[in-house]
């Protein structure tokens, strides 16, 4: 099969951007790519008509996505799965973690078979890639529950990490917990010697609480400010911990909503671009209209760009990672170099895939998109195939 050729377009590579650039595509693999001057054997590929100002990045990378365009990981079936893998690509996600959420044992049994399955046989490409699963919860802080059912909250249990883990068939890739919880500290020493991300979510710990979880492997923050103890002057909290410890990677809802501009920018000025992964934890309504949808067995009503319980509190998000990204340009005046960082590079680095996600270099996967001059995107590659054109839709 001839390789695809991109050419006459930016291209977003490691550490540089070129201007006017190439991508050569075969196998589901990036083959080559650079500067024009520098191509060679044009003839021998198939060239995909792009037009010349649109702009080259890696695919984005959402670790915390609960549903989309009406399905949920909860509903633990491979058609859930299949819609989601298919419908993301169409907002840049070219891979993603398939999260669970605090409800029933038997049904976070039932998702986590239903998706270890799915990860293990899921197609080779074509579609957005299921690289693992996030278990948010039931291992929280109930006085931070935010939408995690209250009832169904359970301190950090080992023995039963333990065995969700066989029935993921090893998938479980990251674990929301609170620390302060008995058996925090256990569980966290566990996931960080078994090569699973660590990460700090729903918790009111005290900024000790928090330095002790970082001694013991955590490594994460999951949403940034959300549903997590503040910054005060005499309590530096989860939030101040974020912000001075450089080995906690914070997750970051960037849809206005979630957390005010001004905390986004604050939060880029002081975690940099290092520090900050792009999420959108965003809910089944996603891509669909105003209205009632459930979220773990409760309510959510959908309204103006916001998802909410019966009492207002904030349930997941209808965001999609693309327009994340054009806030956090509009919020921050970043570049788009560092905000790839925020949405590709740093999750591949934490999920331990950077040799194939997470930038384009020739050798890794070709999950490529393609932005306009707003940022919009146009076309998405998921590993060499053509899944997404705004064009055709």
């Amino acid at each position: 099969m001839k390789p695809q050729l991109l050419k006459g377009i930016e291209v977003y590579s490691e550490g540089k951007v070129i201007k006017n650039g190439y991508i050569k595509i075969q196998d589901q693999k990036i083959l080559e790519l650079g500067s024009i001057d520098e191509l060679i054997n044009e003839e021998e590929c198939e060239t995909i008509a792009v037009p010349s100002h649109f702009k080259a990045v890696p695919g984005f990378i959402d670790v915390h996505i609960h549903g989309v365009n009406g399905s949920d990981v909860m509903d633990g079936t491979e058609e859930a799965l299949t819609t989601m893998a298919a419908t993301l690509p169409r907002e840049g996600t070219t891979s993603f973690l398939a999260t669970t959420m605090t409800q029933e044992k038997e049904q976070i049994e039932k998702a986590l078979q239903n998706a270890g399955q799915y990860i293990q046989q899921q197609p080779s490409h074509g579609q957005a890639e299921i690289l693992g699963i996030h278990l948010e919860g039931p291992f929280v802080n109930k006085n931070r529950a935010g939408a995690q059912p209250i009832q169904h909250i359970i301190d950090p249990d080992l023995s039963l990490f333990k065995k969700w883990q066989d029935l993921a068939k090893e998938t479980i890739k990251l674990v929301t917990l609170a620390p302060e919880q008995p058996g925090g500290l256990e569980m966290i020493s566990y996931l960080k010697e078994n090569g699973v991300i660590a990460s700090l979510g729903h918790t009111d710990a005290t900024y000790e609480e928090v330095i002790a979880a970082i001694e013991a492997g955590a490594n994460h923050l999951t949403h940034l400010y959300n549903q997590m103890r503040g910054l005060h002057h005499r309590e530096p909290g989860v939030v101040g911990a974020a912000f001075l410890r450089e080995e906690l990677v914070a997750e970051l809802i960037a849809d206005g909503v979630h957390v005010r501009p001004e905390m986004i920018d604050l939060a880029y000025k002081l975690k940099q671009k290092e520090g900050l992964i792009l999420i959108t934890d965003s809910m089944r309504a996603k891509c669909l209209k105003n209205g009632l949808y459930d979220l773990g067995g409760q309510q959510v009503t959908v309204k103006d760009g916001k998802a909410l319980l019966h009492d207002d509190t904030l349930a997941g998000s209808i965001l999609k990672l693309g327009d994340a990204v054009k806030n956090v340009l509009t919020y921050t005046g970043c570049t788009l170099e560092e905000v790839i960082e925020m949405t590709s590079a740093n999750a591949a680095k934490q999920l331990n895939v950077y040799d194939r996600k997470g930038s384009l270099k020739a050798g890794k996967d070709a999950d490529i998109v393609l932005l306009d001059d707003d940022f919009n995107v146009q076309m998405t590659f998921c590993r060499g195939t053509l899944v997404f054109n705004k064009e055709e839709k």
